[in-house]
């Protein structure tokens, strides 16, 4: 059965640090009824400390409605909904899936936020009881709910839209229909919405039976990483947070190494959307355990942002995990963190090591930049793999791996350049033994864990007063594919037809084609097959030009090594357009199909096993 907990928490509001009498005024002056866009205050919040002040997460009854209730292995499920709130005079209510261990009680309770376009999640609650939490996945995006019955209860926003069927919502600050102000504020703004339901789905964890009101967590990702943020910063419950590829701040400001780029603006008033909405202002205010999982050439959660913004959280229990060339996803070492950062602080479980130390140094005897790094329990140490860039652009920039060597206490790589004239970007992922366990819902088994340094930035005006020296030089081999795909990201890679396999390699000035250059493969198949290799050009870079696919078709046959020579007017767009130069090519995939706006080139049925590559080089 569903408890109702009928304490007022004052303390959960306290923390605002506005005056206790205050407090009590406003939440009574509100009461358990109040009306969002009715009894409207006449003051825009400014700060995040204001746009929450008069709003208590458990002083409203829930209401809770169990729509169905299933047992699996040992697991209890529950589709349920609560009140969150009324607003413009209609009540919203929440969907979501709840999950916990038959017969176990005060357990961990987590909170999951589904990202972007997606819903609430019975795999993850899943995943997460059989681990021994009880976890809520709230449908916030209000899609039909997985395994749904005709009439069954979903999420109804009631007077106000903040799912992604209003997707300015998300960028406002403006009054129009739907938003709660009738003026310039905060609180017309989704998030501000999307905010509110989660910390009512905390509510919720609390008043449950099975589970101990003072263990909650919260996780989410893309989207769902931007709300994990925004819960930990305003509400005190959260005692570990595992934001991935979202809540990144800054998202207003062009990079400053590259001014050239335009960020979309909100509607309305920069500063307060800032003040009351950018994570940077979120992040101030977490006092939580918090691990950030990110991959280094995100679209979304902005690897130079993430850090950037984590130095602003005001305690040094800060984790992060980068998994290298990957946007939006990662691989075990890197997922698991988040399952063993969780169970440290809410399950007891071993402590994860802190960020490893690092130091960029410029001054080294042979004018070459030298990476250290210093892990925390060096003997639990399985390798460390340091990465460097010389690329502005955090979606679009290559990563050199450089060549690791350990010393007595720590390990060391030279980062050679071509030149002085570019950025030094550089950061290690150290990896560690764990016990053999399940990164995710649906993912492999790891034994090892991968936790990431600081990111260092150095600019080329500082390289140059050091004494740096460009000792580098163009190299003509792209790849022996000696490293087992050390420089490429691989999809879908244990399908023997829908494979992908793909490197930013080409944008590095080291390996990037001349003019008069041909690039060259020596590879060889099991059976015929056309080889589909894909160039995309300006990818996430519309400062430089529009972003652009083009595609070569390459027929292989089965008889042994083949030495394939392509020129850039051997790529086309679906269009018909060749490519003109290498000159601005971001990315190459080589892949068994390719098939964009109905057309598809290649085949989806690969004949025996995948290729074999040799060479990739520059003639």
């Amino acid at each position: 059965m569903l408890k109702r907990v009928a304490s007022f928490r004052f303390a959960v509001v306290a923390w605002n640090g506005l005056m206790a009498s205050s407090l009590a005024i406003g939440v009574l002056a509100f009461g358990a009824e109040r009306c969002w866009g009715q009894a409207q205050p006449t003051q825009r919040p400014k700060t995040v400390q204001e746009l929450y002040a008069d709003f208590d997460p458990s002083h409203e009854a829930l209401e809770p409605v169990v729509v169905r209730e299933w047992e699996k292995e040992e697991i209890v499920f529950r589709y349920v909904t609560f009140h969150v709130g009324t607003f413009l005079g209609k009540p919203a209510r929440m969907a979501g899936f709840f999950a916990f261990p038959k017969g176990k009680q005060e357990v961990p309770g987590l909170l999951h936020l589904h990202g972007g376009g997606q819903r609430a999640f019975l795999h993850e609650v899943e995943f997460y009881a059989k681990r021994g939490y009880a976890c809520l996945s709230i449908n916030w995006g209000g899609r039909e709910m997985e395994g749904s019955r005709l009439g069954d209860l979903n999420t109804d926003w009631g007077g106000v839209d903040p799912t992604q069927s209003n997707v300015p919502g998300y960028f406002n600050l403006k009054p129009t229909k739907g938003g709660l102000d009738g003026f310039e504020s905060p609180r017309n703004n989704n998030w501000y919405l999307l905010t509110l339901g989660a910390r009512r789905g905390l509510t919720f964890l609390e008043e449950q039976s099975q589970v101990d009101p003072h263990r909650l967590g919260v996780y989410g990702h893309s989207m769902g990483g931007n709300l994990t943020v925004y819960v930990a910063g305003c509400d005190r419950r959260v005692r570990v947070a595992a934001p991935s590829v979202g809540g990144s701040g800054f998202r207003n400001e062009p990079w400053p190494l590259i001014p050239e780029q335009s960020k979309q603006l909100p509607n309305g008033d920069v500063a307060l959307f800032n003040a009351t909405l950018g994570f940077e202002s979120y992040a101030t205010q977490i006092y939580c355990p918090l691990l950030w999982l990110g991959s280094t050439n995100d679209f979304h959660g902005i690897m130079d942002d993430t850090y950037r913004t984590g130095e602003l959280i005001p305690h040094s229990d800060v984790r992060y995990a980068f998994a290298p060339h990957l946007n939006h996803r990662f691989t075990p070492p890197y997922s698991v963190t988040r399952a063993l950062w969780l169970d440290q602080h809410l399950h007891g479980g071993s402590t994860l090591p802190s960020t490893p130390k690092s130091v960029l140094e410029l001054n080294a005897s042979d004018h070459i930049p030298v990476f250290r790094v210093i892990p925390e329990r060096d003997n639990d140490v399985v390798r460390v793999e340091i990465y460097y860039s010389v690329d502005p652009h955090p979606q679009a920039r290559y990563w050199r791996s450089a060549a690791v060597v350990r010393t007595t206490d720590e390990w060391r790589g030279a980062l050679p350049l071509m030149t002085t004239e570019q950025p030094l970007f550089a950061f290690a992922n150290v990896f560690y033994e764990c016990e053999k366990t399940k990164s995710e819902p649906f993912g492999k088994e790891t034994e090892v864990f991968a936790i990431s340094s600081d990111l260092h930035t150095i600019e080329p005006s500082l390289l140059r007063e050091s004494s740096v020296i460009a000792t580098d030089s163009p190299s003509k081999l792209i790849d022996d594919f000696s490293s087992n795909w050390q420089d490429w990201y691989l999809l879908a890679e244990y399908n023997p037809h829908h494979w992908e396999y793909s490197t930013r390699k080409l944008n590095d000035p080291k390996w990037r084609g001349s003019s008069e250059a041909k690039l060259c493969l020596d590879v060889s198949v099991e059976r015929d097959n056309e080889l589909i290799v894909v160039l995309t050009e300006n990818f996430f870079r519309s400062y430089r030009g529009p972003m652009q696919e083009y595609v070569a078709r390459v027929p292989l046959r089965g008889t042994g090594t083949e030495a394939i020579k392509l020129l850039p007017s051997d790529f086309q767009s679906i269009a018909g357009v060749p490519l003109l130069s290498w000159q601005n090519v971001d990315l190459l995939s080589f892949r068994a199909y390719y098939e964009k706006d109905n057309t598809l080139i290649g085949s989806k049925q690969w004949e025996g096993k995948k290729p074999a590559f040799q060479r990739l080089f520059w003639e």
